[in-house]
């Protein structure tokens, strides 16, 4: 009895496993259906990223922080990504932190393009509650997906996203 309960708990864990790595990321919500805030965030290099200037490109939001653990494995992977997709904007957000602290961590992962949010703002703005958590923002400023939680394949979420949106 106890081996078929394993069983059936493995088969569970094995489908939430694909569908949050495979079939979420590639769900994209309506057109249309919620436009994003007009957040302004100053970016490390000093001038601001403002959110609703960006209309005309797919945006890539992706919110973390530097304690967070699951985001050191997924932020290199977005950097990498990004990197082979230079017209792709993908725009790292450090939530809640100083400053230094954000200076730091982007030298240390080689992060480009990095935004603050001190504040945290993001949390009401976007609905951010844990990290990481990226948002992707269509060419006519709405927000079509928030995908929550590490991704191994957030590479191919992304390539999605690009070639839908």
């Amino acid at each position: 009895m106890w081996n078929k309960l394993w069983d059936a708990l493995a088969v569970v864990a094995i489908a939430f496993a694909i569908w949050k790595i495979f079939v979420a990321p590639r769900s994209l919500g309506a057109p249309g259906a919620h436009p994003a805030p007009h957040a302004v965030y100053e970016r490390l290099a000093g001038q601001p990223f403002r959110v609703a200037g960006q209309r005309g490109h797919v945006v890539f939001l992706e919110f973390y922080a530097s304690w967070c653990e699951p985001c050191k494995i997924e932020l290199p992977l977005v950097q990498a990504w990004r990197r082979g997709h230079p017209d792709a904007l993908v725009m790292p957000i450090d939530v809640g932190e100083s400053r230094s602290t954000v200076s730091a961590f982007a030298r240390r992962y080689a992060l480009g393009n990095v935004a603050l949010d001190p504040a945290s703002g993001s949390r009401a703005y976007f609905g951010v509650e844990g990290f990481p958590t990226m948002v992707v923002i269509d060419a006519s400023g709405h927000i079509r997906a928030k995908w929550e939680g590490l991704n191994p394949a957030i590479a191919l979420a992304l390539s999605n996203a690009v070639k839908t949106l």
